[in-house]
């Protein structure tokens, strides 16, 4: 059985007619015999709006607290994702990069991946279950949440495809 990993920007995702047609992607690839692994970005801009309030709060707010923040879009994206895919009566996991098994080093807002335990992942895609990762994360070996900056999903993706 073949892997298919996707790769799904902001645009991509951007509201719920957009967030729909994505599903339709993804469960025809899957209906294709594929297994399927997506990786999601936040929806549009919704990370600029983030980084606003954040800024309205605290403009010399810590890269560790960015990150926190800032990958919450990434939460919500891979959620309504995945609730859009169990509508269609698919098997689906969301999994937050920790989840994915992304450990990168501490340096903030702009970490690198040190490795990655795809174990869970596989696990899962031995069951026929589509994976929904939330990309541009992951956490420091002191299970603090990362970010890897500019292009970090695109990063996330090419880093589980080869891991796989």
């Amino acid at each position: 059985m073949n892997l298919i990993v996707q790769k799904f920007g902001g645009t991509s995702v951007a509201n719920a007619e957009r967030v729909e047609h994505v599903a339709d992607i993804i469960t025809r690839t899957y209906d294709q015999g594929n297994n399927v692994l997506a990786v999601v970005s936040a929806q549009g801009k919704f990370t600029d709006v983030l980084v606003e309030k954040a800024n309205e709060i605290n403009p010399k707010g810590s890269r560790r607290e960015m990150d926190v923040l800032l990958s919450a879009g990434e939460q919500i994206s891979i959620a309504l994702l995945a609730l859009a895919i169990e509508k269609r009566g698919y098997p689906v996991k969301s999994m937050l990069g920790w989840q994915a098994g992304f450990l990168t080093d501490s340096n903030h807002s702009n970490a690198r991946i040190r490795k990655i335990n795809t174990e869970r992942v596989q696990n899962e895609l031995a069951k026929r279950t589509i994976i929904i990762v939330a990309g541009f994360q992951g956490v420091d070996r002191y299970d603090d949440m990362t970010t890897l900056g500019r292009g970090g999903s695109d990063t996330s993706a090419v880093a589980l495809a080869a891991g796989l």
